[in-house]
């Protein structure tokens, strides 16, 4: 592990400050992936500015949805039950992440931003654009199993890893982002960047940017909402392929329709075409078969990865049939 300096933030202002005139400075909350790359080597700040004693620590539920501030635990945000009557994937996703222990430390800003499980980018005798751009991408002739099948360049397909920004996606949450010239709002769809060639640049916040709080509105198809991950293993493990589906019916015909997924994308990813095969028709068995096909379309699979095309299809159609049962 390099050496690096600390210091504590007392506001959010003085954090972007120092980050602003330290080209080299990372925000810390949680650290349960920070500590791991820093011991890895793949990361080398030269300080952590430490976020834990700013107030970001409310959720606030209102009429037209709901506020988390970006430093509530994972576990906290799983255990509320106004979270998990108004939004089960959100419980369900935070649920089927990590173990226990670090959801109790693990912090809902960070969880946003937490790193590729690419091999190769863990691995730093290998080269990675995304831990080094230029060096190359191990991934895309090597052993590539966890990785994307869609939203990949010749630069890079490592697979975004999260769950929690799966389900906020399928919801429509927004991420309150404060910086330099102030305060804004974005999509949480739109907090993530495509690798194109420059994977190494993640996300769309710029530097010195801290993420706030996450808003969940309230929406006709929330309730009905619920995450599926299938994995390698019952705990503690990343998502193959996952998919977070929410349905809202009128008449007996489908309204609205979320479906987004993980484990399969560089991003997390929106499944329109199915979203749109699916509205204005009636809720059965033979339509979620043929709007779960469309999932795949656009996969671009690699050699080890192939199983994941049928692999989503399965789980997104399993995970709309889910919903369907609390409509």
């Amino acid at each position: 592990m390099n050496p690096f300096g600390y210091s504590a933030a007392g506001t959010v202002q003085s954090a972007i400050a120092r980050a602003t005139v330290m080209s080299r400075a990372e925000f810390i909350a949680g650290g349960t992936d920070m500590m791991q790359l820093l011991q890895d080597g793949v990361r080398a700040p030269e300080e952590l500015i430490d976020l834990n004693g700013l107030p970001l620590c409310e959720i606030d539920i209102g009429v037209s949805g709901v506020r988390i501030g970006a430093l509530v635990r994972m576990a906290q945000v799983a255990g509320d039950p106004r979270i998990r009557e108004l939004f089960p994937v959100v419980t369900q996703a935070l649920l089927a992440s990590a173990s226990p222990q670090i959801r109790n430390m693990a912090s809902i800003g960070g969880n946003l931003l937490q790193r590729t499980r690419c091999l190769y980018f863990r691995n730093a005798a290998t080269p990675c654009n995304k831990r080094e751009p230029g060096s190359g991408c191990s991934a895309l002739e090597g052993e590539n199993r966890l990785n994307a099948i869609f939203g990949g360049s010749s630069q890079c397909i490592a697979a975004y890893p999260g769950d929690l920004a799966i389900a906020l996606v399928a919801l429509d949450a927004q991420v309150e982002i404060t910086g330099q010239n102030g305060r804004r709002t974005i999509a949480l769809e739109e907090l993530h960047r495509l690798p194109d060639d420059a994977p190494h640049i993640e996300t769309t916040l710029r530097p010195g940017d801290i993420i706030t709080a996450v808003v969940i509105p309230i929406s006709d198809f929330a309730p009905s909402s619920c995450f599926l991950k299938i994995r390698d293993r019952a705990s503690f493990e990343w998502a193959l392929v996952s998919a977070a589906a929410a349905l809202a019916t009128v008449d007996g015909k489908i309204s609205e329709a979320r479906v987004a997924v993980g484990g399969v994308a560089t991003k997390p990813w929106r499944l329109r075409d199915v979203e749109q095969a699916l509205i204005g028709e009636k809720f059965d068995d033979d339509l979620l078969h043929r709007a779960a096909a469309l999932a795949a379309i656009g996969a671009q699979p690699s050699r080890h990865n192939r199983f994941k095309v049928d692999l989503l299809q399965r789980a997104v159609e399993r995970a709309l049939r889910q919903c369907g049962e609390k409509l």
